[in-house]
């Protein structure tokens, strides 16, 4: 791919001047953390969304804001390092800084087909064609400078998150191996960890649980592990770690329950800004034997703990971790909650009151003047929100891709396919998202200071 414009010219263009801490030091940016509240919507973000060309490609691949810019890079079909090629269905992902100053992504592959590994690299399961690539983004050219495959023979690694000893949580997001349709050689449906400087050992941390994982988020404080649970009714779980960032060593799993009522169904019929006191419940069989979809939700629920609608992304921030259920709320478009680990408490933060205001967001992050980015995963046009503060909700970016051969030969109209991976470089100036179909990393930049996010 030949860029249509100078990337020294687009960097030197984008009047932005920003300095932030890396993740692992956001907490606590906003004077109010948490503060954003149900139902409001407003133009509060930066002003209306327009057709916007692709430094890398010429196309008109998203709609943004005026004023910002995005590189694309990272596409299915791109040559890793090795010589193999990159894998599709692009997910979770996390931004670190490197070693050499570069921008450091370790992006998830959310593979689901009967496949084989995809490079030579660590892998857990042969038959398996998900796992994760790093890549690093040198942010003063836009360019990559180098890509590898950091994990193989995983399978649907949908979301993760990243950790404050800076390595990725990948997760599996199906219990199914061995055998199966896939031919799997080995159960799945488990938490993998990836460093950011090389390759995965491959081996399950299996204390962690396994289930239909989405994402994880990690609170910097105490080093306990955030986990949720995509299916219809879902569960919140933590993972209390044996030695704090040695997620190797094990712990005890367990399951979010309210203090004020056992069994509590959290899907609909909730009212925000109301803080709920929690407890949790013991997982006695983290990694049970004979496993069906809900084994581990079973096993909390019994004990008393509280269902969700599809919990996805969760994210650590603003002293806080932030929690979306993609299908929760009373028309099902999407609930944001919020949990208080100092005060173990939890809040519903937003539900939609519609889907042409936020239609089942996925994946999140924590933005660096600690609004919300809500990927969305809905059945219509697809857009990257924002969350405020103050609780208004705005169009930051829509899904614009329709390709024509151009790019690695993709053909198709794929407006209606789903954001994920949103992440903002430790130093705020790019955010980072992929559109998972055709498989596509955006790397957008402007004046963010000219907003919230």
């Amino acid at each position: 791919m030949t860029p249509t414009i100078g990337r020294r010219r687009f960097l030197a263009t984008t009047g932005l001047a920003l300095s932030v801490a890396p993740f692992h030091a956001l907490a606590c940016r906003t004077s109010n953390p948490g503060k954003p509240s149900t139902q409001k919507t407003g133009a509060n973000g930066y002003g209306p969304l327009s057709p916007t060309r692709d430094e890398t490609t010429g196309l008109p691949l998203l709609h943004l804001p005026k004023d910002f810019r995005y590189l694309t890079f990272g596409w299915t079909g791109d040559t890793l390092r090795d010589g193999s090629l990159t894998p599709g269905m692009h997910d979770g992902m996390a931004a670190f800084t490197s070693p050499t100053d570069s921008v450091r992504l370790v992006r998830n592959h959310e593979t689901r087909i009967k496949a084989v590994a995809f490079a030579d690299a660590p892998k857990y399961d042969v038959n398996a064609g998900g796992g994760t690539t790093t890549l690093d983004f040198d942010p003063e050219t836009g360019t990559v400078i180098d890509s590898w495959a950091s994990l193989t023979g995983t399978a649907v690694n949908c979301a993760g998150g990243p950790t404050p000893w800076h390595s990725w949580l990948t997760c599996e997001e199906t219990i199914d191996g061995p055998g199966g349709e896939n031919d799997y050689n080995q159960p799945h449906g488990y938490v993998f960890e990836v460093p950011i400087d090389g390759t995965a050992t491959a081996e399950p941390l299996r204390s962690m649980g396994r289930f239909v994982h989405e994402a994880v988020s990690v609170d910097p404080n105490t080093g306990i592990v955030y986990e949720t649970e995509d299916q219809g009714s879902a569960g919140f779980y933590r993972f209390l770690p044996e030695n704090r960032n040695n997620l190797a060593a094990g712990g005890q799993l367990e399951m979010l329950a309210l203090s004020e009522r056992t069994k509590a169904d959290l899907r609909t019929d909730q009212t925000p800004d109301v803080w709920h006191p929690v407890s949790w419940v013991p997982i006695d069989e983290p990694d049970p034997t004979g496993i069906a979809p809900d084994s581990i939700f079973r096993q909390g629920s019994e004990n008393g703990g509280a269902t969700f609608a599809r919990l996805e992304g969760t994210w650590y921030g603003n002293g806080r971790i932030y929690i979306v259920s993609t299908s929760g709320g009373e028309l099902e478009a999407g609930q944001v909650w919020e949990y208080d680990p100092a005060n173990e408490q939890l809040r519903l933060i937003y539900e939609s009151p519609g889907a042409d205001i936020l239609d089942m967001p996925d994946n999140l992050c924590v933005s660096p003047r600690g609004g919300l980015i809500l990927c969305e995963d809905g059945p219509t046009d697809t857009f990257i929100r924002g969350l405020t503060t103050d609780g208004i909700i705005f169009p930051f970016a829509k899904n614009n891709v329709v390709l024509n051969g151009e790019i690695n030969g993709f053909e198709g109209d794929f407006r209606q396919r789903e954001f994920a991976g949103a992440t903002f470089s430790p130093d705020g100036r790019w955010l980072f998202f992929n559109a998972q179909t055709p498989g596509i990393t955006f790397g957008v930049t402007g004046p963010w200071t000219d907003g919230v996010l």
